[in-house]
């Protein structure tokens, strides 16, 4: 299998590269390939002639997508919609890499699949949302995937930020216990991502979080757990700990198109986080 992978040098990239690598790869990160120009991604993809497209290339960071928004948009919805549009054109199947946060997080139960999102309260949730339905739009035969909590080898993340913070210089540290989400490894998401792609007859919408919830305090505690740290954890609240972006308060993703595509589940987070820090601590 051909498969040509945007955003490839980002973190869930480099991932896919590992757990792709006895397929043939084309990575498209800048500056081999610019998703924000139509026909120079649509040459691109054209030569490349994948058998499928991953789609991670994204402005992730969401504190700064408040104040960069022409900038969020440009990459996650315009830039989207060219991938969409390119692939369609080409007959290529897209797998397209997408957010919890395009929920608003105010329900009290996980989301499905099935729950209307409606962009969610920030400028990164609602690009992303915007990327989203320029897929479905534009591309037919698509997958999109939505992640949340990620972290995985060589970063950044929430589980390298904790490490560097544990370093004994500091007596506690103040994590938010008011958010819910699922702590998500993107080994976990790449092993999935390849039953997806084996699936050829599978579209849609897919949640692929691991199983299980926490907060980030209790995923900080775990963290510290495997790693050995004794690092006195002082839970806070959200409001406690501003950003210039809301967090959504439930960030928790049902894995229901999982199962009615019989599917293998996702691993626990627990499970998940500890095969991770073995690899990467």
């Amino acid at each position: 299998m051909k498969l040509l992978i945007t955003g490839g040098k980002g973190m869930l990239g480099r991932t896919l590269q590992q757990e792709f690598r006895e397929c043939e790869l084309v990575i498209a990160d800048l500056p081999e390939a610019d998703i924000t120009d139509p026909a120079g991604f649509d040459a691109f993809l054209a030569q490349a002639a994948p058998d499928a497209v991953i789609h991670c290339a994204a402005m992730t960071a969401v504190d700064k997508c408040e104040t960069e928004i022409d900038f969020a948009y440009k990459l996650n919805a315009f830039g989207t919609a060219n991938v969409a549009a390119a692939c369609h054109r080409h007959g290529v199947r897209l797998i397209a890499i997408s957010t919890d946060y395009v929920f608003e997080g105010s329900r009290d139960r996980p989301y499905s699949e099935f729950d209307l999102p409606n962009g969610g309260n920030t400028v990164y949730g609602k690009s992303k949302f915007a990327g989203e339905e320029a897929v479905r739009r534009h591309c037919p035969d698509h997958v999109i995937c939505r992640i949340s909590w990620l972290y995985g080898p060589g970063g950044p993340s929430f589980v390298h930020a904790m490490m560097k913070l544990a370093d004994g210089t500091r007596p506690e540290l103040k994590v938010v216990a008011d958010q819910h989400g699922n702590p998500t490894s993107t080994l976990a998401v790449a092993r999935q991502l390849r039953n997806i792609l084996e699936r050829r007859e599978l579209v849609g919408t897919f949640h692929m979080t691991c199983e299980g919830e926490a907060t980030w305090a209790e995923f900080a505690a775990e963290i510290f757990r495997l790693a050995g740290k004794e690092q006195r954890i002082v839970p806070c609240t959200t409001e406690e700990f501003p950003r210039p972006a809301p967090r959504p308060k439930n960030s928790r993703l049902e894995k229901m198109m999982l199962r009615l595509a019989g599917l293998p589940p996702m691993p626990d987070w627990r499970e998940a986080l500890a095969e991770f820090m073995r690899l990467e601590f």
